[in-house]
């Protein structure tokens, strides 16, 4: 899919500073996007939007489908009347770092306890008569995901595990007696499950139309692989490489590389792609669906991964000893179309791509990504910078998983440093804006900019360092960072790069 030429910012959901510990979906987002439309930027890119699982990653989520309770906004809730403004007044503030503690043992039993003041009189209730009307229709309407994702978080919580291989035997293997009993044993926790995800889904319906008042458009992120800890897999075991008693046989990662000399052994189960596609690819499509339901555009994560994947044997403890393995590429997008029409998608494709791969993006029409940190160690990474672009990309300073840009300068070599300077002019120790102007003035459709590198902040700020199990994704903004000066640096550079255009709209030229 082509998409307009157009720029935006890189922050995800959790890195707001909003009220409660953790940004959310509340006063905070609405405050960005805000900015944004000041700014002059139609792209707002988040990370997956899902219950986190193990190290808080939103890439080890508990569900491909479902949204993240921690981000649902208490002062919301409480401005529809499903909780009293007094019962969060001695919540953290919106300074500081991620406090996941605060998050599980403060934030959470508050939404929780909103959710069940909801199902106890939102039915009488005039004042919450509508929303109760949408309640019943959203669990309608996700009834295909809904039910199995809300059984498998109140059992996780039940025996105090994500580990649903832990659980009793005939709730592992979802006989249905057991299915059935404890569906009844728990119809109230399960009910406040299905409220706390209508409640994630209206707000995040609110905050996209706000966005979309100003042709903001909310590019996602669909990791290609899930949680073996996850309702999906505990579902749909049949679908993904496991033995006779539901352990993996072999797990995703991949080999050595930029990030790590023994590869990334992430440990996610392996799809069986032949069960995949005998079944039409059902699965795949009912996900890419709900993507395209919660998102504008899509960016597929490991977009490698459709071509070939790295399949560790499970009982190996680093990535070393994997192979590639044949994907189904071409035909598993011919599905997607064929079912779901043309996908505004964009593949991630950094790391060692091979001709086939490249290929299947291109014969898709997928605009590719480009990291300009990349591009100033040797000759051979120069495609990562501007002069080498095509209009077909996403371009990037840097993404969650690299250093923030000022980070980056700060621990460069005299080679990566010279060359920088080179091509940008004397930076005099901050880089980070000329690497900016260079990114944004190039021919790749789309243009973004963490929004670390907005603040010029340095590794205290980095979001995520691949292979390194804990420490991750906590950072958040600090308050009053969004300044009427920065929003108008970044406009007029929208202007003069002529970036100031919805990318699924039309350019001012067509107009």
């Amino acid at each position: 899919m082509q998409f307009q030429r157009s720029s935006g910012v890189l922050l995800h959901v959790s890195s707001l500073p909003s009220y409660g510990g953790i940004g959310d979906l509340g006063p905070a987002a609405h405050e960005f996007v805000a900015f944004l439309a000041a700014a002059k930027q139609h792209i707002w890119q988040v990370l997956p939007l899902c219950p986190t699982g193990y190290g808080n990653s939103p890439y080890a989520g508990s569900s491909a489908f479902a949204g993240n309770p921690s981000l649902i906004s208490l002062e919301f809730l409480s401005d529809w009347g499903w909780i009293d403004g007094e019962r969060i007044g001695g919540l953290a503030g919106r300074s500081g770092n991620v406090d996941f503690n605060e998050v599980e043992e403060r934030k959470l039993p508050l939404v929780f306890e909103a959710a069940g003041n909801f199902l106890d009189h939102g039915r009488n209730d005039p004042k919450l008569a509508k929303q109760w009307i949408q309640f019943e229709e959203f669990c309608r309407a996700e009834a295909s995901w809904l039910n199995d994702y809300t059984l498998y978080a109140v059992l996780r919580r039940q025996f105090n595990t994500g580990a649903w291989t832990a659980w009793p035997e005939p709730l592992r293997r979802r006989q249905p007696e057991a299915l059935a009993q404890a569906t009844a044993e728990h119809s109230r926790a399960l009910a406040q499950e299905r409220v706390l995800q209508f409640a994630f889904s209206l707000q995040w319906k609110n905050l996209r139309e706000a966005a979309a008042e100003n042709a903001i458009r909310i590019l996602g992120d669909v990791a290609i692989f899930v949680s073996m800890d996850s309702a999906d897999v505990w579902v749909h075991p049949g679908l993904f490489e496991l033995d006779e008693d539901l352990n993996p046989v072999s797990i995703a990662g991949v080999p050595p590389d930029y990030f790590s000399p023994t590869g990334q052994r992430w440990g996610n189960p392996l799809y069986r792609w032949e069960v995949q596609a005998e079944q039409g690819f059902g699965w795949w499509i009912q996900r890419i669906r709900r993507a395209c339901a919660l998102y504008d555009i899509v960016r597929l994560d490991h977009f490698r991964g459709f071509d070939a994947y790295w399949s560790i044997p499970a009982e190996e403890e680093t990535a070393v000893n994997g192979e590639w393995i044949k994907a189904p590429g071409l035909a598993l997008f011919r599905a997607l179309r064929a079912a779901l029409g043309p996908l505004p998608l964009v593949a991630e494709d950094l790391g060692v791509i091979t001709p086939e791969v490249e290929a299947l993006r291109l014969e898709l029409g997928m605009p590719g990504m480009k990291v300009m940190q990349f591009g100033f160690g040797s000759k051979g990474a120069h495609t990562h910078l501007p002069h080498r672009f095509t209009p077909d990309t996403v371009a990037y300073t840097g993404t969650h998983d690299n250093d923030t840009t000022q980070g980056w300068w700060d621990a460069a070599n005299k080679v990566e440093r010279s060359a920088v300077e080179a091509y940008v002019g004397p930076v005099g120790q901050r880089p980070v804006w000329p690497l900016i102007r260079a990114l944004e003035a190039s021919v790749a459709q789309l243009a973004v900019v963490p929004a670390q590198d907005l603040l010029e902040l340095g590794s205290e700020a980095r979001m995520n360092t691949p292979a390194v199990a804990s420490g991750n994704w906590d950072w958040r903004a600090p308050e009053a960072s969004w300044k009427p000066e920065l929003a108008a640096r970044l406009a007029g550079l929208a202007e003069v790069t002529d970036r100031d255009n919805d990318p699924l709209g039309e350019t001012e030229e067509k107009k």
